[in-house]
């Protein structure tokens, strides 16, 4: 009797201030890849199923394959359903994978809803990217008047209700993937079991359905090569839009189907990100990359002065400015420039920029004032020291409509951040001045 024993591929944990992320590296090839895959994963229990395992290694044998489970799933630290990881925390736990291992630019292969993290770190980290790959992926998952294509709320709703019934189990997997045979199904039903609880399934469905990156999709300025197989979720439809998005975006159909794949179809995947990882030489251009843009002003700082004066109004600001200067320091932020009574800071994750308006507001209240903030997010461009690009005066205009106190943020930054907890007002469609159209904007009522 003959024994095969299975290459053991040794886990690792990577930390992000107290959290801890999962990973995994093998291969030693000259080009680093890293899998941004679906949110139900568990990096060890996918080597199961013996197709993946064959697309894996063919990938180790090629570059350096890194893989991960993300924050609240597989073997990462677990995080509770009511305080679920936003798509800026899960973004970042790419950023923290790759300084685990020294990775300095890569190639991102983001695959069905990974993609939606792997296109967010592509247009907010350029620097760190070689290229990006989007196999069957999507910048929505969910239907919307002017997205068409996307899923209805009836199939949205029967997912969910699986959740409560038959997560875990054969029937769940078959309601995503009814192309699945009994093997297929009864190999992704241990891998849901083992990747997060129903809760958490729940959860993350309900983020899902609602987040939308549509908006960075212009500001992805890698080289990128998208991906589309037969699939029961993520139909061409996605790929195409992906790839009539972003600029130079280049889209190739395979055939086979990814939901039950032959190894052939593995190795006709495999064929095409070779090609394309190893024949790319692009830089990235790192002067323009999508930003979140903080604005904030004081209120009623005209007459302030007139009540204290020149010299303690001074002090006012100086202490303001300290104040200002702690919080974007704890939320990651760049200050860029003081605006007079108000500031100019960018950050790489709206859900940050949020919390870090949300922290100045109420810092600046221990002072008996007020200050508004606006927030956008989008391209923006560095020039020596200054900040341009439309992003900036789109925020710029925002803050302009928020009151005492008031903390609004554009539709796009309310889109990307569904699930990270916070509560919007819908404060109405506005024009705003020298721009087309008029934006829709939220006020941040808590989190």
């Amino acid at each position: 009797m003959i024994f095969t024993v299975r290459r053991i591929r040794e886990t690792q944990y990577a930390r992000r201030g107290a959290v801890n992320i999962a990973y995994q590296v093998v291969g030693q090839g000259p080009h680093d890849l890293v899998l941004v895959g679906p949110w139900l994963s568990n990096i060890e229990v996918r080597w199961d199923i013996p197709e993946w395992e064959y697309l894996y290694d063919r990938f180790a044998a090629f570059s350096r394959f890194i893989s991960f489970d993300k924050y609240g799933m597989g073997l990462s630290d677990p995080a509770p359903p009511d305080s679920l990881p936003s798509l800026e925390e899960w973004a970042d736990d790419v950023q923290t994978v790759m300084d685990a291992v020294d990775s300095k630019r890569a190639t991102l292969l983001g695959i069905a809803d990974g993609g939606l993290m792997a296109l967010l770190f592509a247009a907010t980290h350029p620097e760190r990217m070689r290229s990006l790959v989007l196999l069957n992926a999507a910048a929505r998952v969910s239907w919307a008047p002017d997205y068409p294509i996307g899923m209805p709320l009836e199939r949205q709703e029967a997912i969910l209700a699986s959740v409560d019934h038959a997560w875990g189990r054969a029937q769940v997997v078959s309601l995503i993937n009814p192309q699945a045979d009994q093997a297929m199904r009864e190999a992704w039903a241990r891998q849901v079991r083992l990747a997060a609880s129903p809760g958490m399934g729940r959860a993350i469905f309900r983020m899902l359905f609602a987040l939308d990156v549509r908006s960075v999709l212009a500001s992805v300025r890698v080289p990128t090569l998208v991906l589309t197989t037969f699939s029961p979720v993520l139909p061409r439809e996605h790929s195409q839009y992906l790839a009539d998005h972003i600029p130079g975006a280049r889209l190739v159909e395979l055939s086979g189907s990814i939901p039950q794949p032959t190894m052939s179809d593995m190795d006709a995947l495999a064929d095409t990100i070779e090609e394309f990882v190893s024949g790319t030489r692009t830089a990235a251009n790192i002067d323009r990359m999508v930003m979140t843009v903080l604005f904030t002003d004081l209120v009623d700082s005209t007459r302030r002065l007139a009540e204290v004066g020149d010299r303690q109004w001074k002090e006012i600001l100086d202490l303001h400015d300290r104040l200002a200067q702690q919080q974007i320091a704890v939320y990651r932020g760049s200050l860029i420039e003081r605006t007079g009574d108000g500031l100019l800071a960018t950050f790489d994750g709206p859900a940050r920029a949020i919390r870090c308006a949300l922290g100045i507001r109420d810092a600046i209240r221990g002072l008996g004032m007020e200050i508004c903030a606006g927030l956008h997010i989008g391209e923006v461009e560095r020039r020596d020291e200054r900040l341009a690009g439309l992003a900036v005066h789109i925020a710029a205009r925002v803050v302009g409509l928020a009151g005492p106190g008031e903390v609004l943020v554009t539709r796009t930054v309310r889109d990307i951040v569904a699930g990270s907890g916070f509560v919007f007002k819908d404060r109405g469609s506005h024009p705003l001045k020298g721009l087309p159209d008029e934006w829709q904007v939220f006020s941040v009522e808590g989190e």
